[in-house]
Parts: structure tokens; C-alpha cells; sequence
């Protein structure tokens, strides 16, 4: 466990180091809040640690009730990293006695690491519980009974169990945390966030739930209030208690009247300022009231007071989030449903650390930024918790600057879910109610090593794959039919979407993300999502999401100038601007924004299954001088033009990801940067897989030229094996190279008709037969001449032809040959995997070499031929003696071509290619035959 996660380490003996422990307890005498720090030795064996009675008085609460959601978190990374594999030990930080003998404590055994990842089995076998006589009031001490032994074990990365005892206590405890508490299992986050050691929240609200304002409320905080600029709601706004009065006060410009209604009494409120300031004293406040609003019309409505209630964000979580090293950080940030006192609601939270004030706006108040401000708490995160609102809330964040006078209502970065653009506000969204149904598939591609197996990814824009007349898009469902049913008859392992997170602008193909954390609403809603990836796994078919770290759009609604400031981006353009694309880079040097983009990451492929990420433009990520000018750039601290805070982003990226099982990520680089898909640990970035841009624009064009001139151009063809097992590629014919007035596949092919569909037929076949995972862009494999565009469906019709259909069922006998041949994917990166046969016969256009698998003996030979000319009586040199079967041949009738083919060839003991057997064999044109030996 990192030190990140709250152990502060020293040097120790043989690499085993001490920690200590520093919170706030109370001391369950006098109530009173104190800190304490305890240490723990290095254990090399069985041992078990005891804090002392003082320590442990002061950290009764810890413990309590079992309710402790942040003991567990920062003990596991205590106990974890100074403990090098325990068979067990048993650690009772907080054991101690009350005053009536009763003991009370936590027992928590670390087994023997099973070496996952590098974290260590650690679970909680056992949680003392305490029983109060009663709730304490006012400053009055807490007492306890002897504690009640919670005998269900808590594993670590379920949910908490909860117990009935102890209800007078637990009902003020509920009061204070704001913890949503029902029987059996029930709390919301992972326990790994719901136990750390933070109670200060608790230690400060003690004695009652409302504020002690020792500050008196004038016209000028009042008009602070109705002016939308005071930075401290919760110290005007809700229950107050200054001395002996009490009063409650609310801000409701929308009311001309109201009451405090509590204990089945209703107190008036008086206006105290003419915006729609009303307070109303009561003689002791009430541990739970609504507020009845009268309008001008005469209606009544009963509401609860946002501002009578507690924070929920612990203490310890927004120090992770300051630190960077929350990667659940979609747990706490954005909007929310939960339950507070016993009310149902919705809690948002969202990082401004430079706003003077932010409120939550919507439908629900009308978009008045006065009527709920947030509360500012440390690090500069907002929060505040809306009661009775619920899924399907619009709302948007209003943020005021304390610079510039900047104000801007912004979408919610965390938000789960969006309006369908052009409309641009957040939805509340409860993410956590699918039924998954891929367990088989999660199972089975956890034992996937992807490297050695085949990987045939068919990419895919979900608006332009197929559409309905009108040119109106499938939802996600329609496609979780239609899309999936076609890739599964087509053979590929994979489909990769264009990016389908929330964007604003359509002709961005979703490359200028806004709702990182939301599938586009344009097809369905977040579990429409997940029921699409959910049939493409129990199909067999991964998803693979084209992911954007790289830049974002300048929309005012985004993430761009957030709080006023360059939050999200650099503040200087030569790092914090693309002008080429007119989005912003993200400021990778700054904790909150790693953490956003690495817990994004996780999101997708902990909450929606996605099975890898591919990352765009990472070459724009990693050089500060990407499609910049002299002068235009600044170099790193070295004085050299890599991004260096970009790389290890990367780095921690794809450490953290690679922890899902069977998870995958790719680079889209088209640069020499070295050891792009090499371990962190060897010194790579971390990729799986990176795209060979090289190759792709090598091959097409050599293509795009007329086969009389391919000769001059012979390196095109062959440069490419002389680096394809320096990294992990991915052969990529994507969007990108039929967009744009490139052309599609099938129009950069010279010559007529037959010749175009001839040459898309044997670049096909060479590229399946290459070193490489394969990936072909939608429309390529039909062939269609049109070039890509995003408003326009494939064409479809045009598989009503012959030489379409002809060309389709060529690319799914690629499919089925790549997947059933163990030579054409088991070994894609080690130069044992390929072997050249003969790349020097330039002037007919002509190579050969064969595949292996990891069982040499299983190979394949390959011969291609790139010209229109037949060649009769070709000799090729061959591994091994014996009758070769002709299993492939693009020139093949029923594949559109003019049947020129082989059959079965028996070798000869003639010397050829430097090898004694050989095979004469026709060579079809503008085609590749692909022969097998058998027995």
C-alpha cells in the first residue's frame, strides 16, 4: 500500500518501516475533542500491538459502533506497509477500558499476501461495539455500557455490516455524520472509503448539530445572502444558537411568507431584509423541522432546510482528493442520491478552489444562483446536500470567482449523465441499479493474455454505423442488436467505439469531451449503455472506448476557465493550448487533475465493464513541442521537449488500470518515443498495445500507387518488420484515414473496378498475415467508395452488389482464418513469430514469409503479389518438406476475384530462397495465397 494512502514513513531496518498515527478523538469523560499519535514498531513476525489506555480513550470513537468509515482505510495502510508477509497478526490499536470495566476496540488480523497486484488479503474479523445508556444532550458526557461483540466478518471491498444495538446512540451518530444506516448491508461506498480515520467532523458538532455563531448577522451578511456572494452560507444560513437564543434562518426570495414547523408547532418567521430574509427564534432548536412556505398566490409548501444539515464528505477524503491519489473520486465528487437524518436527497460536491462563491442551480430553484449557495471546505471543494430531490434533476453549478469578476454557470465534470446536446445541463443519475449479466466474460477474460491471442477490432461511430431513415441514429439498445449480432457474424474479437463520452459537438466525431464521466445521452441513458456492453460480452465481443486525456473544448459549460481561473488547463498557452485542434491541454502537473483523468479511467472500467481504453493523441501528450513553432513552446526542466509531468501521468495511468483483470490500453503515438507499450517498471509508459501509425501510412501509400511504380517504392512495403517488434502494435486502418478528402480504402486504390476491389482484397489479406493485432474502421470491409461522414449511415446498399458482398465475406474469412490459425496471432511481438522467405524481388512486386506460433513446427506461408500480372511457375522456398494446401486465396471467384488459384502443392528438394525444398506455385494477381503444410 503506497504511502499516499496516509502511512508517513521513516527509514527502517532491513526495508521494514515504523509508521505513526496522528487523528482527533474524544475523550468519552468530558466530551472533549483531542488529538492523539501512536506508534507502531516494525514487525517482522507475529506480534501484537496495544496502544496504550490513553491513547485508546482518546480514540473511543474510532471505533464506535461499528460505524467507523475511516479506521479501516488508513490502518490497512499502516499495518500493510510495515508488516512484510505476517502469517497474521493481530493489531488492537484501540483497545482500552471505560470506566466500568466494559472494553472496547477493534481487531483486525493481515494474512499472508497472496501477491495480487501488491496488495496484502486484509480484512476486519472482528468490531467491539459500545451501548449507551442514552443520547447525550447538550455538553453532558457520554457514557457506555460493556460492548456487544458484531461477530459478522467485514471483507475487505464489500460493504460494512451493520448492527441494530446501540439505537439512542446511533440515532445521534446518524444526526452528526449524516450516515444512511439500515439492517444488514447498506453503506453506498467501497469500504475501503467508508472506513478511514477521520472524525473531526464528529469531534466539532458534539454538543448539537446546529452552529454556534459567535458572529453577529447584520444587513451587510444579508445582503450577501440575497446577492449570491457570500462565501460562508452555513454561517448565516440554517439553525444558529448564539448564548441562549436560538433561531433558524433561511433566505426564500420566492415566498412571502414562512414558519418553522417542528414538534407539530409552527414558529412564524420574521423578514428581516426585504430580498426574502426570514428568521424565525425558538425557544430551544429542534433536532428536526421543515419550513412551510406561503407565495403570493396563496399555495403552501413544506420543505426541508438544506442548511440545517451536516457535512458528508469526511476530512480524510478531501485530503486524498488534494493529494491526487482518490481514484474513486466519482464516489465523492459530482451529485449524488443518498439518504441524510433519515431524508432523502441529493449530495454534490464540485473542486472551485478559487470561486468566492458556488451554488447548485436548476429546475428546482428555478436557475437562481442566491438560492443554494455551497459550503466551502478545505482544499476548495463545495458541498452542500439538497434534500427530496431525485433522479433526473437537471442542475448546473454556478460559479462566481473571487478574480475578474468571472461568473459562469458550469456542467457538472463529475456528472453521470447529461441532456441530450444542444442542451448542456447535468442529470442526477443512480448509476449502481443494472443487473450486470457478464460474470462468465469477466471471468474468462481475466485468464486472457490479449498479447497472444487474437485481437480483431472493428471500429466503430455509433451516430454514422447505421441510422434510420432520416438520418436518425440507433439508440444503444437497437445497436446492443443490430452492431453486435453484425461484428459477431463477421469474426472480430473486438469493437472499438469512437469516443462516446458527453460532447457538445457532434463534427468532433466525441474527440472534445465535456461529461467525462457520461455516456452521451444522444443514445439512451447510462444503463442503455451498459445493457450494450453487457450483449457484447455475453457474445464474446470486447469493448474497447477511445479515451481523451489529451485536451478538452474551450465551451463555456466545460471544464475550460472553471472558477475563473485555469483550473483544468495550463494558465500558459505554449503548454495549455492546442491551437491546431482550439481545445486546452490538461495541466498534468496539478494533483486534482491526475486524479480526475486516472479516476475517469477507472470509472469505465470498474462501473461500465469497458474491457480497455484507447488513448488519443498521446503524441501530443508527450512532447511539449507537438505542432509548435521555435518559441511557441517552453522546454521541461532539463531543457529538453518532453512533457514530463504528461509521461508519468501516463505511467500511473496504466499501472492503475492494468489492475482490472483482463483490462487492456493501446496508444494512438505516432512518434520513435521508446517503450511506449514497454512495463513501467522496465521503463515504459505502460501501454498494451500501440497503434503503428507507421506502417498504416507506409501501406497506403504504397497502395495509392499504380502497381508499374510500386517497384521504385519496394521499402514501403518491407521497412516496417525492420521495427514491428520493438513494441506491442495494433495495425490501425482507422477514421482517420478515410475522412477528410483522404478517400475511403477502397477509393486510394488505382486502376478500374476490378482492379480497386482486388487491391482492397490483398491489403487485407497482408495486413491480417503481418505481425500485429488487427483493426479495421467501419465501411472498409465492404468496400464502400464514399469516404467517411459522421451524418451519414454506412452504405449498406451497396451490399445488394456483388463485388461488395463479395469483398465482406472475404474480410470475415480474415476474421475466421486470424482466429482459428495459431500462427497468425500467437506470436505477434518476437521476431520468432515471423520469418522472411524473400523480400528482395522488387521488380515483380513480390514478397514471401511465413508465420509461426509458438510450436514452430505450426507455421503458415504467405506469398503476395502487388501487381496485376499472373506468374506462372513461381518458385518459393519453403521450412520443411511436404504437401502444402492452399487455405486462402483472394483471387479466389466466390471472393470477387478472376479464380487463379493452387489447390495443393507438393514440395521439391530444389534449392531456392536459400532454403532445399521448395514449391512452384501460380501467382494470382493483385492478390495473396496463403498456404498451410499437412500431413
Amino acid at each position: 500500500m503506497p504511502d499516499s494512502f496516509g502511512a508517513d514513513s521513516q527509514g527502517g531496518p532491513d526495508g521494514v518501516r515504523p509508521h505513526s498515527l496522528s487523528g482527533v478523538g474524544i475523550d468519552p469523560q468530558s466530551g472533549r475533542a483531542s488529538e492523539f499519535i501512536y506508534f507502531s514498531e516494525p514487525v517482522r513476525g507475529p506480534a501484537l500491538l496495544v496502544a496504550s489506555d490513553t491513547e485508546s480513550r482518546d480514540a473511543v470513537f474510532h471505533a464506535c459502533c461499528g460505524e467507523s468509515r475511516h479506521l479501516h482505510r488508513r490502518l490497512r495502510a499502516k499495518v500493510a506497509d510495515c508488516v512484510e508477509y505476517p502469517p497474521r497478526l493481530h493489531v488492537r490499536p484501540l483497545l482500552g477500558r471505560l470506566p466500568d470495566g466494559g472494553v472496547y476496540g477493534v481487531q483486525i488480523p493481515v494474512h499472508p499476501q497472496r501477491r495480487a497486484g501488491g496488495k496484502r488479503n486484509l480484512r476486519i474479523a472482528n468490531i467491539l461495539l459500545r451501548k449507551p445508556v442514552e443520547q447525550p444532550r447538550g455538553d453532558e458526557a457520554i457514557v457506555f455500557w460493556r460492548p456487544q461483540t458484531l461477530h459478522a466478518p467485514l471483507e475487505a471491498g464489500q460493504e460494512a455490516a451493520k448492527t441494530g444495538e446501540a439505537v439512542p446512540f446511533l440515532n445521534f451518530f446518524r444526526r452528526e455524520q449524516g450516515i444512511k444506516r439500515t439492517p444488514g448491508l447498506g453503506f453506498d461506498r467501497s469500504l475501503e472509503m467508508q472506513v478511514q480515520l477521520s472524525f473531526w467532523q464528529f469531534a466539532k458538532k458534539l454538543s448539537h448539530p446546529c452552529h454556534n455563531d459567535k458572529r453577529p448577522m447584520n444587513v451587510a451578511e444579508m445582503e450577501a445572502i440575497a446577492g449570491g456572494f457570500h462565501g460562508d452560507p452555513f454561517g448565516i444560513l440554517g439553525p444558529h444558537r448564539s448564548g441562549k437564543r436560538c433561531e433558524v434562518r433561511a433566505f426564500l426570495p420566492h415566498a412571502s411568507a414562512a414558519e418553522v414547523v417542528a414538534g407539530g408547532f409552527a414558529t412564524p418567521m420574521v423578514r428581516k431584509h426585504e430580498a426574502g430574509f426570514f428568521v424565525a427564534r425558538l425557544p430551544a432548536l429542534p433536532d428536526d423541522y421543515r419550513i412551510r412556505l406561503t407565495f403570493g398566490d396563496g399555495g403552501v409548501v413544506e420543505c426541508d432546510d438544506p442548511y440545517r444539515f451536516p457535512t458528508l464528505l469526511s476530512d480524510f477524503e478531501i485530503h486524498l482528493h488534494a493529494e491526487g491519489t482518490h481514484y474513486e473520486a466519482y464516489n465523492t465528487m459530482g451529485a449524488h442520491l443518498t439518504e441524510c437524518l433519515g431524508v432523502p436527497g441529493v449530495r454534490f460536491s464540485v473542486w472551485a478552489p478559487n470561486a468566492e462563491a458556488v451554488s447548485v442551480i436548476g429546475d428546482f430553484n428555478a436557475w437562481d444562483e442566491r438560492r443554494h449557495p455551497m459550503r466551502r471546505r478545505d482544499s476548495g471543494i463545495w458541498e452542500l446536500f439538497l434534500p427530496n430531490l431525485g433522479e433526473g434533476t437537471a442542475y448546473k453549478y454556478h460559479v462566481r470567482s473571487r478574480y475578474l469578476g468571472y461568473r459562469q454557470q458550469k456542467a457538472d465534470p463529475y456528472a453521470f449523465h447529461c441532456e441530450t446536446p444542444p442542451a448542456s445541463a447535468s442529470l442526477v443519475r443512480d448509476i449502481s441499479k443494472y443487473q450486470w449479466n457478464d460474470s462468465e466474460w469477466l471471468s474468462t477474460r481475466a485468464s486472457k493474455n490479449w498479447l497472444k491471442e487474437p485481437v480483431s477490432i472493428y471500429e466503430v461511430h455509433l451516430a454514422s454505423w447505421l441510422q434510420r431513415p432520416g438520418n436518425h441514429a440507433l439508440s444503444y439498445r437497437e445497436l446492443a442488436d443490430s452492431l453486435v449480432s453484425y461484428a459477431k457474424g463477421m469474426g472480430y474479437t473486438h469493437i472499438e467505439l469512437l469516443p462516446m463520452m458527453e460532447h457538445p459537438f457532434s463534427g468532433s466525431w466525441g474527440y472534445q469531451v465535456i461529461g467525462y464521466y457520461a455516456p452521451t445521452s444522444r443514445f439512451g441513458t447510462p444503463e442503455d449503455f451498459m445493457y450494450f456492453v453487457d450483449r457484447c460480452h455475453q457474445e464474446g465481443i470486447a469493448v474497447l472506448v477511445d479515451w481523451v486525456p489529451a485536451h478538452f473544448p474551450k465551451d463555456a459549460h466545460g471544464l475550460a476557465f472553471f472558477d475563473g481561473t485555469a483550473l483544468y488547463e495550463h494558465e500558459d498557452p505554449r503548454k495549455g493550448e492546442h491551437r491546431d485542434w482550439g481545445t486546452l491541454i490538461f495541466n498534468y502537473g496539478r494533483s486534482e487533475v491526475r486524479e480526475f483523468l486516472i479516476s475517469n479511467a477507472l470509472f469505465w472500467l470498474k462501473k461500465y465493464h469497458i474491457d480497455g481504453l484507447r488513448v488519443d493523441a498521446v503524441a501530443s501528450m508527450l512532447y511539449l513541442d507537438y505542432s509548435r513553432k521555435p518559441g511557441e513552446w517552453t522546454p521541461n526542466r532539463f531543457g529538453g521537449n518532453e512533457n514530463l509531468e504528461a509521461i508519468e501521468f501516463l505511467r500511473k495511468f496504466n499501472e492503475l488500470a492494468h489492475r482490472e483483470p483482463g483490462a487492456i490500453t493501446a496508444a494512438e503515438e505516432s512518434t520513435a518515443f521508446p517503450g511506449v507499450s514497454r512495463p513501467v517498471y522496465a521503463g515504459g509508459l505502460g501501454f498494451t498495445m500501440k497503434w503503428n501509425m507507421g506502417w498504416m501510412h507506409d501501406m497506403l501509400k504504397y497502395f495509392a500507387l499504380d502497381p508499374v511504380h510500386r517497384k521504385y517504392h519496394h521499402q514501403n512495403l518491407t521497412f516496417s518488420l525492420l521495427y514491428a517488434f520493438h513494441e506491442n502494435y495494433v495495425l490501425p486502418i482507422s477514421h482517420d484515414e478515410v475522412v477528410h478528402l483522404k478517400g475511403s480504402l477502397i477509393g486510394k486504390m488505382p486502376g478500374d473496378e476490378w482492379r480497386k476491389f482486388a487491391g482492397v482484397r490483398a491489403f487485407l489479406a497482408y495486413m491480417y498475415g503481418h505481425p500485429g493485432k488487427k483493426l479495421l474502421f467501419m465501411g472498409s470491409e465492404i468496400g464502400q467508395h464514399d469516404e467517411w461522414n459522421h451524418d451519414v449511415s454506412v452504405r449498406w446498399d451497396l451490399l445488394e452488389l456483388a463485388p461488395h458482398h463479395k469483398l465482406q465475406a472475404l474480410a470475415a474469412e480474415l476474421n475466421r482464418l486470424y482466429r482459428a490459425e495459431p500462427a497468425m496471432h500467437q506470436v505477434d511481438f518476437h521476431y520468432s513469430g515471423f520469418e522472411w522467405i524473400d523480400f528482395n524481388d522488387m521488380q515483380s512486386s513480390v514478397i514471401s514469409f511465413v508465420r509461426r506460433a509458438e510450436d514452430q513446427q505450426d507455421f503458415l506461408l504467405f506469398c503476395c503479389n502487388f501487381t496485376p500480372v499472373t506468374r506462372q511457375n513461381y518458385g518459393v522456398g519453403v521450412p520443411a518438406a511436404g504437401r502444402y494446401k492452399e487455405i486462402l486465396n483472394t483471387d479466389e471467384e466466390r471472393w470477387g476475384g478472376s479464380g487463379v488459384v493452387n489447390g495443393n502443392v507438393a514440395s521439391r528438394a530444389v534449392r531456392c530462397h536459400g532454403r532445399e525444398q521448395s514449391i512452384q506455385v501460380v501467382l494470382p494477381p493483385l492478390a495473396v495465397a496463403v498456404f498451410k503444410l499437412v500431413p
